[in-house]
Order: C-alpha cells, then structure tokens, then sequence
C-alpha cells in the first residue's frame, strides 16, 4: 500500500478543488492501493469531513498560517501586526508557523509517507525534504510581480519562492508557454527551472447529465446579458460585491443585462429583478415574461453554470486563475477583471495584452471594457478562438502520472 500526504492550503477554494480533481486523477492512474492523508483548517477542513465522512481519521486539522481577514479581502496591516502580536483570535505569526509545523512533523513522523503533494503549503516542502521524501508542490504563483506600492513584502516573496524551491518537482498548473495565463506571476529563478513542469489547467471533468431545462434556464434563453461572478472566501467574495454594485449604479448599466453568482450555497439569494424596479422570484419573473435586468443565483447547478456560460457573452471575474482559465480556455469568452489582488492584477493583464479580456481597476473602466468587447467581439473572438485550441485542460491527469512515475523510481 502506497502512503500519499495531501496538504491543501486553506485560503480560498482554488487549491481545494485542484486537490480533489487531482486525488480523483491519482485513484484511476496508480493501480496500487493507496492510503491517502489529507490536512487543512477552516472551510478547507470542513469540506473534506463532509466530502470523506468515512475517512475522518485520515484528515487532519493543522493551522496553517493565513492573511487575516479584512472587510475587503486580506488586511495587510493586520496581517503585519499579527507576524509579532496576537490579533483577531490569531496568536502572533511566528507562534503559528512554530505551532503549525511542530503539528505538521507529528504527522510526517508517524504517518511515513511515500510522497506528498503539496498545493500552497510551503511548510511541508521543508518537512518532505528534510527527510528525503519526493513531493510535488502544486500552484500558479512563484514570485508574483507586485502592484499598489507593496515593493516592502518582496523578501517575503524571495523566503516563500526559496522553501517552494525544495519540493522536487513544482507543477505549474496552467498551460505551457506562450499561452501560461499566470505568466507574470512565476518568475522562475535559474535554480528552480528545471524543477518546472507546465501541467496545465485543472478543469472540471465532470460529465454534466442532461437533466430537465430549470426555471432558471428557460428565463435567460433568448436573452444578451453577461455573467458575473463571486468567488474566493467571504471577504473576497463581499469585496468583489460591492465592487459589482458601485457599477450597477452607473448610467450605462441600466439596461446591461446581468446574471450574479454569488458562490453561497443560499436559496434566499435567488431573485430577478424586473425593468419595472420590482423583484420577483425565478418562477414568478418566468411565468410572468417579466422584462429582467439582473438575477442574482445564490448557487448555481453545474449545468445551470454551464448553460450561462455559453449563452453568456462576456464575463466578469475577480481575476482567480481558476475562474478564468475555466471562461477563456474552455468556453472561449472574454473576460472583465476586476482585481482584489496583485495575483489577480497579474492574471488579468496577461490575458488583456492578449486581447483575451480587459483589466478594470475602477468602476468607470468596467462601463467602458463592457463597450469595447462589444464593438470589437470578433477580434476577441478570433483571440480566443486560438487560446482555447492551445489551452491544456487535463492537468491533474498530468499530475498523477508524474505522481505515479515518481513512486515507480521509488520502487
């Protein structure tokens, strides 16, 4: 029996379903009976109880260090009080890191694994490669390029691109170049590149059954709007509401036809709001052939999501790597982002030098960017048309084969 350490870092849920997609991939591509480990906190950590509830003793909640959370996205001034001082029932920094890998190397020494796949957890890079352990270090970041005057977090960047260094292999989850979307967010230094493999793009394989057409879905038919998306943990996903809402208050925006997922799994979120000012529910605005300018979706189905990304005609994100290579690559549709991070920022400007979609820093620029991908569609068409036959979809089967390769070379 083959032993596997899977350490998700919890924030947001981009490493979450990169794991879970990667773990299905490694199940079909190692043949050998595996016991696998999982370790996270929060969200990430109640998402494995709920997805494994027969495997409770091989999840473990071991805290992880994260940003502290701001009313927008991360605090950077908490964060920065927290390294020396408690603050928002977080110990101070240092107390955490020494906490965390104190609990992380308890696991290691007992569990004795044969590999370990790390998706944003440095930490157990260090402990894998104390011991002579292969791992795999899973992301789309290495040395982000930063924004916003934030030039003072560079030697973090330097101390957290060195201890990703020590994994054995880094899987860039994205395409190869010239088409890697997280392009201005890898920086690879001389001692890394040859550590680098692009696997590609953890897109959803799962297969969408045809079920009956839903409300939601005979209301949007017919219809030109676009589709905007919530995503990332809650202060993310509030900070890129009310960015959305600043713009649905513009003059422009009053007959912009749009559709909001919200990522919350909340029926009271579910309404459409008619030309009349009036909201209704799904069923009320369908039967009535109301006249609708917005419907917010708490969560949609995978084939509601899939519905609205094809009829949809542009999209608006946040700029999370997932999110996006999800619209561009594997529905081929421009995107509008609106950043909450330098990640983002980097993300969103690659993908606008491509003329694949627009970077919109305040709420002006999002009226406009809407304007321009609709005079010149076919041209971001055209661009997207070329993107998407390069986009490489399959990356957590990638992965399991080089997890698989590396525990044969281990025989």
């Amino acid at each position: 029996m083959l032993k596997i350490g899977e350490f998700i870092y919890p924030w947001g849920s981009g490493h979450y379903s990169r794991m879970m997609r990667l773990n299905d991939a490694l199940s079909i591509e190692i043949k050998d009976e595996l016991d696998v480990h999982f370790s996270s906190k929060d969200h990430v950590y109640e998402k494995l109880l709920k997805k494994f509830p027969n495997k409770k003793e091989k999840i473990h909640e071991i805290l992880m260090p994260t940003p502290i959370d701001g009313k927008f996205g991360p605090s950077i001034s908490k964060s920065l009080i927290n390294i020396l001082l408690p603050i928002a029932n977080n110990p101070s920094l240092i107390k955490q890191i020494i906490n965390y890998l104190r609990e992380e190397r308890k696991l290691y020494n007992k569990e004795k694994f044969d590999l370990v796949i790390n998706d944003g957890d440095m930490g157990s890079n260090i402990l894998a490669n104390n011991r002579n352990i292969p791992s795999l270090f899973v992301t789309n970041q290495f040395r982000p390029k930063l924004y916003n005057s934030r030039s003072y977090l560079y030697p973090s960047l330097i101390f957290i691109a060195k201890q990703i260094n020590k994994a054995t292999k880094i899987l860039v989850a994205d395409s190869p170049p010239p088409y890697t979307m997280c392009e201005f967010n890898l920086n690879f230094t001389k001692e890394s590149e040859h550590k680098v493999i692009y696997v590609g793009h953890f897109s959803s394989n799962k297969i969408i059954q045809n079920s009956p057409t839903t409300d939601l879905e005979k209301l949007v038919k017919n219809n030109n709007f676009g589709y905007w998306m919530r995503t990332g943990n809650k202060s993310t996903n509030d900070a890129t509401g009310q960015r959305y809402e600043e713009v649905f208050q513009q003059n422009e925006m009053r007959n912009e036809k749009r559709i909001i997922s919200h990522a919350r799994n909340e029926s009271s979120i579910d309404s459409v709001l008619g030309i009349d000012g009036k909201k209704y529910s799904i069923l009320d605005a369908l039967e009535k052939k109301i006249d609708w300018i917005q419907i917010d979706i708490g969560f949609l189905s995978e084939q509601e999501k899939d519905t609205i990304l094809n009829l949809s005609k542009y999209a608006v994100v946040n700029g999370s790597h997932t999110v996006m290579g999800e619209i561009m690559g594997g529905k081929s549709k421009p995107i509008i982002g609106i950043p909450i991070y330098d990640e983002h920022t980097n993300n969103i400007k690659w993908a606008e030098e491509k003329n694949l979609g627009i970077l919109a820093i305040k709420t002006k620029h999002v009226v406009k960017a809407i304007s321009k991908i609709k005079e010149n569609y076919d041209d971001f068409e055209d661009n997207l048309k070329e993107f998407s036959r390069n986009f490489v979809p399959n990356g957590a089967e990638n992965s399991a084969k080089i997890a698989s390769e590396i525990l044969e070379e281990k025989r």
